[in-house]
């Protein structure tokens, strides 16, 4: 026979509804007497039944998930792992679990949504993504169903909760970064520029080559959207009569692609050419050479998401928040001076 309440109400030397107060998480409860329950629970080995709890609270306890691409290949860029698990961290804590969209297409991840949110799957939604012609945010918003946005809304962002970084400020310090290294043929690889990230990225990146009065050429920048444009990218940079001795990407993964094509042609990083990235995903120190990159603190982005939708779920009263994560750049190998650097 299992634990029951009426076992660690005795054990406790509590009764049994104040167990029962302490599962709910009751405020009448003290935090001592509460601490001393979840032991005893604990000890006794009593778990508790979160699917009828659920039930009588009206609550699925659980946390969905859209995301940016299908996710064999949203989960192929460390990324999203990695935002993952700083939202799974918060919800652990909480005690919710998370769900995915499983969709291959943009049509089929907003049918994913609409299924979690009229099914009454669950109590809220983190978007993982911010981009131009997007049917998920307007939907959650006409339906006033709870939800937080990884990136700044291109519309109404003052009444959407987001979490971001600064993306324009940090492009520009990328830029200004290798500009104070000396290079001032800047190149741009960036990605689909229907997302809102990448558009700030590349203002951050003309400013930067603006204020410090270098050449703004666009054929010095590419906006590739598949791994296969990012080689044609860099072949078009590369074999202009004036290559970059410099380039901001966007991405740590389209900077993988990249440093792989430009070990094809014979050109060496930081050698012949300096990169800078974004992110500062694991991958960054397993290429060759390691990427200097944009740390955009992927965890915490995760992670605040995580904790400004549980609070807007526990009391919908609470304002929207616009939660901006700071970004550093990390030096690596992938970088140097432009005196320092061998001539071609």
């Amino acid at each position: 026979m299992g634990v029951t309440i009426k076992n660690v109400a005795k054990e406790a030397g509590v009764a049994a509804s104040t167990v029962s107060r302490v599962i709910s998480d009751s405020p009448q409860i003290s935090d001592a007497t509460k601490r001393k329950v979840r032991k005893v629970m604990e000890d006794m080995g009593f778990y508790i039944n979160q699917n009828a709890r659920n039930l009588v609270q009206q609550s699925t306890k659980t946390i969905g998930i859209v995301m940016k691409n299908s996710i064999s290949e949203s989960l192929n860029d460390p990324f999203f792992p990695e935002v993952l698990r700083g939202i799974s961290a918060w919800c652990h804590k909480q005690d919710f679990s998370i769900s995915l969209t499983t969709g291959d297409s943009n049509e089929e991840i907003f049918e994913d949504t609409v299924k979690m949110v009229q099914g009454k799957r669950v109590d809220g939604i983190i978007v993982l993504y911010s981009k131009q012609d997007d049917k998920v945010v307007p939907y959650l918003t006409e339906c006033g169903f709870p939800f937080v946005v990884i990136g700044r809304p291109l519309t109404n962002a003052g009444e959407i909760t987001y979490i971001d970084n600064d993306n324009l400020k940090a492009a520009r310090d990328a830029a200004e970064y290798l500009i104070d290294m000396g290079h001032e043929r800047l190149g741009f690889i960036g990605g689909s520029l229907e997302f809102e990230v990448n558009r700030y990225r590349l203002q951050g990146f003309k400013e930067a080559v603006l204020l410090n009065n270098l050449k703004m050429a666009e054929d010095y920048i590419k906006n590739p959207k598949t791994a296969e444009s990012v080689r044609q990218a860099v072949y078009e940079l590369m074999d202009m009569d004036n290559p970059p001795t410099g380039i901001v990407v966007t991405d740590d993964l389209i900077a993988l692609n990249a440093l792989i094509v430009l070990r094809e042609k014979n050109i060496k990083v930081p050698d012949h050419v300096s990169i800078i990235s974004f992110n500062n995903t694991q991958l960054t120190n397993f290429t060759n050479p390691t990427l200097t990159s944009v740390d955009t603190q992927i965890f915490q982005l995760g992670y605040e998401s995580a904790r400004c939708l549980i609070e807007e779920i526990k009391d919908p009263s609470q304002f929207k928040k616009q939660i901006i994560i700071p970004t550093i750049i990390v030096e690596r190998k992938s970088t140097l001076p432009l005196n320092s650097r061998e001539n071609i």
